[in-house]
């Protein structure tokens, strides 16, 4: 049995990771990206995501239609009209350029983008092949260029590598590209005639955008539309960092194939996430069949799903399935003001109703609380006494009709306790609906709460759905009961996320500490380490092992026996030896010496017939009482290092209950980690056990991320599993551990 050798705890874990021989921040290294003076973590990677000016994009003085055409029947020639219209609305100068034109739809046409009469900011190249333009544009000092052109990552290898050529020219240029494989999205016309917060729009697919596009029909403002394609160069993260900048927009709305770095898109989620603005996406690729057909539109990463969506989780972004989600979230977090309370009160004019939205309500999450028997007494005022009006609060349909109808819902709206009010209205039924309806619009407009309404018919053309309530910016209206449930809860995580954001990119480590200099020198370059070589990594960043030493003969076993405490385990150890249960390689609970002596030869012996290269045989202190968990290292191929925290022992392969995010990360989101778990009430105590000591595996988290951090790519893996997690107070232990170096 282990005894309690582990020392003293202070409320914040991150002192102690410092106090165990990891410097605190010292010098802090620098570079320019652009204009703007970058931060650098201890891998030299920037801590902040740059923003783009990318207001000459949006709003250039001057533009040239590179291969313009005013040719009938050509398909460039119906692209070069709508840029024209275009570039009036915007008041910018339009040139059309073409080597055998003079001039197209009256505009006088010149050979080249050398010979235009003034420098241009955005040039729009209708050209099969855009590589050659991107030279003349460097020449002449382009800002901007869009290629519309395809066939490059979206086709394969060959088209990849066109691309990758398209990118490197871009990049010496000095230029912004947009594409290729993209469209006039950015182009469109927006209404101009609406107000409020504007939603700004990114889709790798234009036509994945137009449900969000046409959400103006309905009332709801929209700002930019940026079709991304290809990214060559300007991504996703581009123009979510711009965006999020701007105060006109209230949120962002991402359709999302692929990455093109995992990095960038977390800093720019991460400037958002420092500004308040909600970002909301739909991200393909959660099947294999999805990833596959990503792959072939745009070319892009998908990324391991279950990683992009920790790591989307981890930093704010609101990850929705459906693009009638992305409309009916990105609109309510654009227009709706900051919760006052965050309970939820469902009132309608059915008892059905209201029970069958408030069990989506409660399964998804969201807080019903139940009305004080004061508030209950109110409302019995104008409602009949035999109806429930705890939450959901049935009025059975009369009082709608009358004065009674309004008094109902603002009675609800001045509960301390309500921050939401949600009126599901499944059908239309004018003498009722129509004046309900309008109620809640008045309502609305009085309180500084929100509310929601669902519009259930499916027509659509009703008065009081049509005028009423979409003529309100008030009011939240929605057409089914699970886009309602799925904004709200994403409203209210939003803010309370938004509340308590302190970015993780702020902690990051930007110099190495004493323990990244004694790991160095345990690294093997493309090796996986013994768990004897694993073990002393861990060490050197202060994670805890058993009392242990490597013999190589039984009677220095039996030495060692003694000296660890008996009862000891005994295992095998060397390089690329992963699985020492499966082979027999691992005894358990040896309580004399002639068991070790007999254990070792035994597994020498195995270790013979099954030609397998041994360092040694550890003899180990035994650790039986706590609770198994693992923490491990990956690398990601779009989010590069990251860790992994769940059940240990076999049932991390079994129920694959397990959590994960990207470094860097802080002591919350360790402890946020262990709540995602299925099986966290093993860490509370059952069945009378005593409640492990969770404060020891959230340090132990912190110092794996720490290391994932400093060893970068050197480490490819790490797997610490079982880490016996002992009672409060007594720690963590790591009783096996496999590191792979690249």
């Amino acid at each position: 049995m282990l005894g309690s050798t582990h020392g003293t705890f202070t409320t914040d874990l991150r002192a102690r990771v410092v106090a165990c021989g990891e410097e605190p921040h010292a010098t802090v290294r620098r570079m320019t990206t652009g204009a703007m003076e970058d931060e650098l973590d201890v891998s030299g990677r920037p801590l902040h995501a740059p923003v783009p000016d990318l207001d000459r994009f949006f709003r250039p003085a001057s533009v040239a239609v590179v291969g313009a055409s005013d040719a009938e029947g050509r398909p460039h020639t119906g692209i070069t009209r709508q840029l024209i219209a275009w570039a009036e609305r915007v008041g910018a100068r339009l040139h059309p350029v073409h080597p055998t034109r003079e001039t197209v739809f009256g505009r006088p046409c010149f050979p080249s983008v050398a010979d235009l009469p003034e420098q241009v900011d955005l040039a729009v190249l209708l050209v099969g092949d855009p590589l050659p333009v991107i030279e003349e544009l460097a020449q002449t000092k382009v800002k901007f260029a869009v290629a519309f052109a395809s066939g490059f990552a979206e086709t394969g290898e060959e088209g990849a590598a066109a691309q990758a050529r398209l990118a490197t020219a871009v990049e010496r240029s000095g230029l912004r590209l947009l594409g290729p494989n993209t469209n006039l999205n950015a182009f469109e016309e927006f209404r101009d005639d609406l107000d409020g917060p504007a939603i700004a729009l990114i889709t790798q697919s234009g036509h994945q955008g137009r449900p969000v596009y046409s959400l103006q029909e309905l009332g709801v403002r929209l700002s930019h539309w940026a079709p991304t394609g290809n990214e060559a160069d300007l991504e996703t993260a581009d123009f979510i960092s711009y965006f999020s900048q701007h105060p006109e927009v209230g949120a962002i709305a991402c359709y999302v194939e692929g990455l093109k770095d995992g990095r960038s898109f977390l800093l720019a989620a991460d400037r958002a996430a420092r500004a308040g603005v909600p970002v909301v996406a739909v991200k393909v690729g959660r099947t294999e069949t999805g990833a596959r057909t990503a792959a072939s539109h745009t070319g892009k990463l998908t990324g391991t799903d279950q990683v992009v969506d920790a790591a989307m989780r981890q930093f704010g972004v609101i990850r929705v399935d459906g693009l009638d989600e992305l409309q009916d979230t990105a609109t309510l977090l654009a227009r709706a003001r900051k919760p006052l309370a965050d309970g939820v009160v469902v009132y309608s004019i059915s008892g059905g109703t209201g029970a069958h939205f408030s069990d989506l309500a409660t399964e998804a999450g969201l807080k019903l609380p139940t009305l004080s028997e004061g508030k209950q007494r109110e409302l019995y005022q104008w409602i009949p006494g035999y109806l429930n009006v705890a939450n959901p609060v049935d009025n059975g349909g009369h009082p709608v009709g009358d004065w009674r109808g309004r008094k109902i819902i603002d009675a609800l709206l001045a509960d301390p306790d309500v921050g939401v009010l949600i009126c599901p209205i499944t059908g239309p039924f004018p003498p009722m609906s129509d004046k309900l309806a309008q109620d809640l619009v008045d309502a609305a407009e009085a309180t500084d709460k929100l509310v929601c309404v669902v519009w259930g018919s499916p027509v659509g053309t009703e008065d009081a759905y049509r005028r009423t309530l979409l003529g309100s910016s008030r009011v939240a209206t929605f057409r089914t009961f699970r886009n309602c449930v799925t904004a709200v809860k994403a409203y209210l995580e939003h803010h309370r996320f938004t509340a308590r954001y302190h970015s993780p990119f702020d902690e990051a480590p930007r110099t190495p500490s004493p323990s990244f200099r004694k790991a160095q020198g345990l690294l093997r370059a493309g090796r996986q380490l013994s768990e004897h070589a694993a073990k002393q990594l861990l060490r050197a960043y202060g994670i805890r092992v058993p009392r242990e030493q490597l013999v190589t003969s039984a009677a220095a076993a039996v030495r060692a026996a003694g000296l660890v405490g008996y009862p000891v385990v005994m295992k095998a150890s060397g390089a690329q030896l992963a699985h020492k249960t499966e082979l027999g390689l691992v005894k358990v609970g040896l309580t004399s010496a002639s068991q070790v002596r007999d254990a070792y030869r035994e597994l020498t012996d195995i270790a013979r017939y099954e030609d397998i290269e041994l360092d040694g045989i550890l003899v180990c202190q035994m650790v039986e009482r706590g609770v198994e968990m693992m923490v491990g290292v990956t690398q990601d191929a779009l989010f590069g290092p990251t860790v992994t925290v769940g059940l240990g022992g076999v049932l991390v392969e079994v129920l694959h209950d397990a959590a994960i995010r990207v470094p860097p990360f802080g002591e919350d989101q360790a402890r946020a980690m262990l709540g995602e778990l299925r099986g966290r009430a093993l860490l509370e105590g059952v069945r009378g056990g005593p409640p492990a000591d969770v404060d020891a595996l959230v340090e132990v988290v912190l110092r794996v991320q720490r290391m994932a951090l400093e060893l970068g790519d050197d480490l490819a893996e790490l797997d610490i599993n079982p880490l016996m997690v002992l009672g409060r107070g007594q720690g963590a232990v790591a009783l096996d551990a496999l590191a792979v170096c690249r």
